[in-house]
């Protein structure tokens, strides 16, 4: 495995495939909402529809469980947006099942989302106490000052190595095998002939590495996502 490639070039101005595999998948998800979204009604006929009220009641419930109501209430764009960074991070996991580049094996793509969360703390911080909120930092006493910044810079720290170690780690662990599969079919020649094996045998790996791993580093990430902010706007 190494850095991700410059693929696109406008002088000297260079896009990385982290950057295209982004905005396919950004594109994938446009077009497919509106597509599902397309003429509803508001008593649902279809099942699509029905499936879609499903998931969105589900989200819904689940981001007022985790933050509260009230602070629900009072950022009531958090919902979609806990959607769509699930979406946008779960299909950057299982990238790596269609052949490309999971964009979160770059740390710069995961440091961006733990950026996001850290600007939306000190928001929901502010929006509900003011600048009160940073008084926060000298409990329990103020000597423990320098000792809770530290910990309010480790949020994003943490907030992005986490999924970026774990995906790079399963991207890695699936590049040795491919890696190994083929030198053991160009050294045993009964194997070689049976190159189907180097088709079927990484498919669990992909399942667990690229699929199940994926996904619950996206839920992961939501859910820290939601406990800091509610922590953030608790009075």
């Amino acid at each position: 495995m190494s850095q991700a490639e410059w693929v696109l070039y406008f002088g000297d101005f260079k896009i990385s495939e982290t950057v295209v595999v982004s905005w396919i998948i950004i594109l994938g998800l446009t077009v497919a909402s509106i597509l599902l979204t397309r003429n509803l009604q508001k008593v649902p006929t279809t099942k699509r529809q029905i499936f879609l009220e499903f998931i969105v009641s589900s989200l819904n419930n689940l981001v007022i469980s985790t933050m509260g109501e009230k602070t629900v209430k009072r950022m009531p764009n958090i919902v979609p947006y806990i959607g769509s960074l699930f979406l946008f991070f779960a299909c950057s996991n299982l990238a790596g099942l269609l052949g490309f580049r999971s964009p979160t094996t770059d740390l710069d793509t995961t440091l961006a989302w733990a950026m996001m969360t850290f600007f939306m703390i000190y928001y929901a911080g502010i929006k509900f106490k003011g600048l009160s909120y940073f008084k926060g930092l000298l409990e329990p006493i103020p000597f423990l000052l320098p000792l809770n910044i530290i910990g309010e810079l480790a949020k994003p720290i943490s907030l992005s190595f986490r999924p970026f170690g774990n995906i790079l780690g399963g991207a890695v662990i699936m590049y040795l095998l491919y890696e190994f599969l083929g030198y053991v079919s160009g050294f045993i020649p009964v194997v070689g002939q049976l190159k189907i094996l180097e088709l079927v045998i990484p498919v669990p790996f992909h399942l667990y590495f690229d699929f199940f791993a994926g996904l619950l580093q996206s839920f992961i990430f939501i859910m820290l996502t939601m406990v800091f902010v509610s922590n953030a706007a608790e009075e």
